[in-house]
């Protein structure tokens, strides 16, 4: 069990919210529909889980193969402020690379299996979906796409776990696909895409030192990148009412736009940090729970985390108003 636990940690399951509520408002949206079969929805949330915990893990894997990855650590050491080291476990010594790539394919079978089940019962489409985001999930950083190396990082993360997981989840329930989908999960899916190009904005410096070319080392200019944090977050917002006043949603899928100060706050937190990086805000009621903020700020990781765990937290509040916005329509 230790072991078990040992690997969730490391497989970041701190983030599967950006895989598991977009998921499960799939599976709400599905099971208000003709066809609905309760048994394959819950094993396409769990299969899609189980893919995102083997993907998190074969980045560290190619990262680590690439980097070593302790060279946050050592920019830290020369003034440059980045974020906390990644996989410790393996420059530790706490785990073996052949023990990480095993955890690898533990999940990934778990995940497989699930969807060859839903493909004996749903057909090739899920197959084929499974299949284009298994490849994607394991080229956003590793060989030879590697392509979270080439800006394409945060569009990888966005296709995948908006309009495909959601419209996977979704077949795998009814057994077929529904436009309004579409217009829930392009939103989800650029929330999604949001907290990974909010985290490598702060990791631009970082990032662009070893190499690393995210979308924000892309655009080089810090201006240009607020200016695409903005658009990402306004047409999160225009994408889900333009499927209401096109008929496609209800009147009652407008209250997620209860979570646009949240929004805002998010874009004031990271305008500031381009601005001064060393300034620090303390978390305010309305940007969502902020986990134990004492220790948070302990370790000197507070001005990561807050615009991190905001930017989490807006697309949980908004998934979440969907979710019983889908329940009660």
């Amino acid at each position: 069990m230790r072991r078990i636990l040992f690997w969730l940690k490391h497989a970041r399951s701190i983030a599967l919210p950006q895989s598991a509520l977009p998921a499960v408002l799939a599976f709400c949206m599905a099971s208000q529909k003709d066809g609905f079969f309760l048994v394959f929805g819950l094993l396409a949330i769990v299969g899609v889980m189980a893919g995102h915990l083997c993907v998190n893990l074969f980045d560290d894997y190619f990262d680590y193969k690439v980097k070593k990855t302790d060279f946050r650590a050592r920019m830290e050491h020369q003034g440059m402020r980045a974020r906390i080291a990644k996989c410790t476990y393996l420059t530790s010594g706490a785990a073996t690379l052949k023990e990480l790539l095993i955890a690898c394919f533990v999940f990934g079978t778990i995940a497989l299996t699930i969807g060859f089940i839903l493909f004996l019962f749903r057909g090739k489409a899920i197959l084929i979906l499974a299949a284009i985001a298994g490849v994607l999930g394991v080229s956003y950083s590793g060989f030879p796409l590697r392509l979270s190396y080439r800006g394409l990082g945060e569009v990888v993360i966005g296709i995948v776990f908006g309009p495909m997981l959601m419209a996977g989840v979704f077949y795998a329930s009814c057994g077929y696909f529904d436009r309004s989908v579409l217009f829930v999960s392009i939103p989800v899916g650029l929330l999604v895409a949001n907290i990974v190009y909010t985290h490598s904005i702060m990791d631009y410096d970082p990032d662009k030192a070893v190499g690393k070319m995210t979308f924000a080392v892309l655009l080089k200019n810090k201006k240009l990148m607020l200016n695409c944090l903005l658009l990402l977050l306004m047409l999160t917002f225009t994408i889900l009412v333009s499927g209401v006043l096109w008929g496609y949603l209800s009147l009652l899928y407008l209250l997620p736009l209860l979570t646009i100060p949240m929004a805002v706050s998010l874009y004031h937190l990271m305008r500031e940090f381009v601005r001064d990086p060393k300034r620090n805000f303390s978390p305010r009621f309305w940007m969502g729970p902020m986990g134990n903020w004492k220790l948070i700020q302990s370790v000197g990781v507070d001005w990561f985390m807050i615009r991190w765990l905001l930017a989490r937290n807006l697309l949980s509040f908004f998934c979440v108003i969907l979710m019983l916005v889908s329940l009660i329509n």
